[in-house]
């Protein structure tokens, strides 16, 4: 697919008295991608994919999904929330039934089918004496089901197994690949996500610290050692710099090419992120591929 799936412009929101869950974020997701949301807890990752969803209203700022509002665009994707709510004294069999008759014309009963026979859920079973993996198993069944353009996913594999997670995920990984899907996932699984995702965004204290491709991203970024003070990394900018052994290993965005005396790598996904929760001073960075065209971040 080509075009947008969620673009926003100094996008804010603030519940009540409270500190802003999201404040002044700018980005752009290119549609067809697998958009890995991550940051620590209460950074704002929820109230980004409910404000997407059409679920809330943003305090400031703009926000469009699939080129239209998000309201507008309901009928286009399918959100997961974290908790999973579904109709307690519906059965599983009902529960697919009720997504087949609110998204009438573009239903796949055999691929919702299909995710909840994976998992060994009996259809006759009310979904309040469902486990909480086997629930989560209904939840993606009913998303995966409507064939939506953009698949909204807050936290969706947290309560499964690893064998029920490595199976789900192949299953998005294969829709989105078959049908052009652009997928949205919040997680703290990074290995789940180097493995699935294409596409990243770190938001840390309600704002986006890093977005763009993890490729380039990674490829933005050096992880050098060196028995040498971090002074030396001038005029680097210094993402990181922790003691290690009897010398110094940073992370940076190098300016150009690093001193010989300090040994440089590219960093993993994981040290990448460590490093800028870490250091939430550091600047943010969004690569061109994730910066609208009235962006004002740093590019690379």
């Amino acid at each position: 697919m080509t075009g947008t799936a969620i673009e926003a412009a100094a996008l804010s929101k603030t519940y009540g008295r409270r500190a802003p869950a999201l404040h002044d974020c700018t980005f752009r997701l290119p549609a067809g991608r697998i958009c890995a949301v991550v940051g620590p807890n209460g950074a704002g990752k929820s109230t980004l994919l409910a404000l997407a969803a059409g679920l809330a209203r943003p305090t400031a700022g703009r926000l469009t999904v699939l080129g239209t509002t998000p309201a507008a665009a309901r009928a286009r994707l399918a959100y997961v929330a974290q908790d999973k709510p579904l109709h307690p004294q519906l059965s599983v069999a009902d529960t697919l039934r009720l997504g087949a008759e609110l998204n009438p014309g573009r239903w796949d009963a055999a691929l919702a089918g299909r995710v909840v026979a994976e998992g060994e859920v009996d259809p006759g079973v009310r979904v309040r004496a469902l486990s909480g993996g086997q629930r989560t198993r209904v939840a993606l069944a009913l998303a995966l089901g409507k064939r939506a353009e953009l698949l909204l996913l807050d936290e969706p594999m947290a309560d499964l197994d690893p064998l029920a997670r490595h199976q789900l995920m192949g299953t998005l990984m294969a829709q989105a690949a078959e049908h052009g899907t652009t997928v949205v996932m919040s997680s703290h699984i990074v290995g789940e996500l180097a493995d699935s995702c294409d596409q990243l965004l770190l938001v840390s204290g309600g704002r986006i610290r890093l977005g763009g491709p993890i490729d380039d991203l990674l490829a933005a970024h050096s992880l050098v050692t060196g028995r040498r003070p971090a002074a030396g990394l001038a005029p680097h900018t210094v993402v990181e710099s922790r003691a290690s052994g009897r010398g110094t290993t940073a992370l940076i965005r190098p300016a150009g090419p690093v001193d010989a005396g300090w040994e440089a790598r590219e960093p993993s996904l994981e040290d990448l992120l460590l490093a800028h929760l870490r250091s939430p001073d550091a600047p943010a960075l969004l690569t061109e591929d994730a910066s609208p065209a009235t962006g004002n971040e740093v590019t690379a």
